[in-house]
């Protein structure tokens, strides 16, 4: 009985994380601020370097500045990001989500991590784009993670549906997003843009706020 309450807590965990996303959401100014912030980071890192020439294939990328990961028997983790997609004309505006999940296990700890998901197929994309999304839940998708090696991350060795990149702080020794859900924020869209828009119209530059220049000039300037 008590195994399946503990079940039953981190399911409800998870579906708080998502469900509840809207409300929990950072300020979107802030959000892009900390986005470009991150890609800052990700623009000095060499291993993002060495990688550079695969990842200018890139269909998308998904950005999430501040990943938590902490707890004392269940682990929560989470945190809200910015998807925008590679267009003809540069980065396209970006559309507000959040990545969350849930783990029962004997964790304790506090981790925090600077996340950037490079999306390079468009069956990723399309995915992402559709609605809440769970990476390995029998999706089809490849998903690899630049390593902490050079060598990991040269263009040979990386080929995947979504490649990973992260730098975390903290106790834990290394951050699984496997199980992990994407999920639009379709408030913060509506905010963001002054009504009620699809992913899809971001995503197509079909709405816009200057707002989103300063990380769109950012990620334009590292490839």
């Amino acid at each position: 009985m008590q195994k399946l309450m503990n079940v039953f807590g981190a399911a409800a965990l998870a579906l708080g994380l998502i469900g509840f996303g809207p409300a929990r959401a950072a300020g979107e100014a802030s959000i892009l601020a900390h986005a470009s912030a991150t890609v800052a980071d990700l623009k000095h890192d060499p291993i993002f370097g060495n990688a550079r020439a695969t990842l200018r294939n890139a269909r998308a990328v998904l950005i999430v500045p501040r990943l938590v990961k902490g707890g004392f028997i269940f682990g929560a983790e989470g945190g809200d990001g910015v998807l925008l997609a590679r267009n003809r004309g540069g980065w396209s505006a970006p559309a507000f989500y959040t990545l969350g999940s849930a783990s029962f296990g004997l964790q304790i700890g506090l981790e925090q991590a600077e996340l950037v998901m490079f999306i390079m197929s468009d069956r990723a994309l399309r995915g992402i784009e559709q609605g809440k999304f769970k990476i390995g839940a029998g999706a089809g998708l490849t998903v690899v993670t630049l390593g902490a090696g050079a060598e990991a991350a040269t263009a040979g060795n990386l080929s995947g549906d979504i490649i990973l990149w992260a730098v975390a702080k903290g106790a834990y020794g290394g951050l699984t997003l496997n199980g992990s859900i994407i999920a639009q924020q379709e408030n913060n869209n509506a905010d963001f843009y002054g009504r009620q828009v699809t992913v899809h119209d971001i995503l197509t530059n079909r709405v816009a706020n200057p707002a989103a220049a300063p990380l769109r000039a950012n990620l334009a300037s590292v490839w």
